[in-house]
């Protein structure tokens, strides 16, 4: 795993609140000021962005997301022309706002007999899910991970151990995302919570690169209701966004539109500290299910997962 972390950095060959304390002992008075972390701050007044009226990206396919250069969309798809149940497919752009290609199968070795879906390109990385029969595996769908040679081939994937070495559970792990940060690098992903409905969890990498147990986003993730399919992208050195989707229910400030719903969330201090997830709205959400939301790497379209899959473009 530690060749994982160092392909990151590979080049893209791809397509307040405050609180005193005073300590009193005898004469003496020490006063301890604690801050409130940054993501905090502007938690209550985080709102989400504005977007465009959501239109037709593919026919046929769910849990999208582009590749960093905006050049290729993968997606889940159970099409006529897959190797399994599912497979990961993709279609290709000369540039942004170009037309999509006709649909492509990524193929052996990372498409299986099996069901293989929520891809996750990081430039010549592949994470992904599959339900693949392979030794050890920890039951419902695991993560794997692929490496793409320069001539385009990809690698026999890798599984990530299971708990508590690794992230990976008894149960289906989906829409695994990987960020690199100041202060670390780490794998978001969602999975069965304590209740046992869907919640999102991360992991943090090791010195060694591989990556451990997952814990639970509180901030994230709601009891009772299903949260899934994270994607984490980086809007600078210290501050990211992330998308994923859910059944939570809706406020009078924040409403839910039907089934999953596409939510939006900032932090400047990972993992843990995100600000109140708020709906990506109307324009995004519809009454059926949307699910997968993913971001573009610059942070300005929005794809959602809806039987096909639909973009919207930001617009604040």
């Amino acid at each position: 795993m530690k060749t994982f972390i160092q392909s990151l950095n590979r080049p893209s060959g791809y397509p307040s609140c405050k609180r005193s304390l005073s300590l009193l002992t005898g004469s003496i008075m020490a006063v301890v000021v604690l801050q409130t972390p940054p993501a905090l701050a502007d938690a209550s007044s985080s709102k989400g962005p504005a977007w465009g009226q959501g239109h037709l990206a593919v026919q046929g396919g769910g849990c999208p997301i582009e590749t960093p250069d905006a050049r290729s969309l993968m997606f889940a798809s159970g099409r006529p022309g897959g190797l399994g149940d599912i497979d990961i497919w993709t279609v290709d752009r000369t540039e942004i706002g170009a037309e999509w290609s006709d649909a492509k199968n990524l193929s052996e070795p990372v498409n299986s007999d099996a069901a293989d879906f929520c891809p996750s390109p990081t430039d010549r990385t592949l994470l992904f899910v599959s339900t693949r029969v392979h030794p050890g595996a920890c039951g419902g769908a695991d993560i794997y991970m692929s490496r793409q040679s320069p001539a385009g081939d990809w690698s026999e994937p890798e599984h990530l151990p299971c708990a508590p070495e690794g992230p990976n559970t008894a149960a289906t792990e989906r829409s695994p995302s990987i960020i690199e940060s100041k202060r670390g690098t780490f794998l978001f992903f969602s999975s069965a919570g304590e209740a046992g409905d869907d919640d999102i969890f991360v992991s943090t990498a090791r010195a060694d690169g591989s990556f451990g147990p997952g814990r639970l986003v509180r901030r994230l993730s709601t009891p009772g209701y299903q949260d899934q399919m994270p994607t984490i992208r980086k809007r600078s050195a210290w501050s990211f966004e992330i998308t994923f989707n859910s059944d939570r229910p809706g406020t009078d400030e924040d409403p839910a539109y039907g089934g999953q719903d596409a939510y939006w969330a900032k932090a400047r201090v990972l993992p843990f500290w995100w600000s109140k997830p708020r709906n990506a709205g109307p324009n995004v959400n519809t009454l059926a299910n949307e699910t997968r939301a993913s971001l573009s790497a610059d942070l300005q379209r929005l794809y959602v997962g809806r039987g096909d899959i639909y973009v919207s473009e930001r617009e604040e």
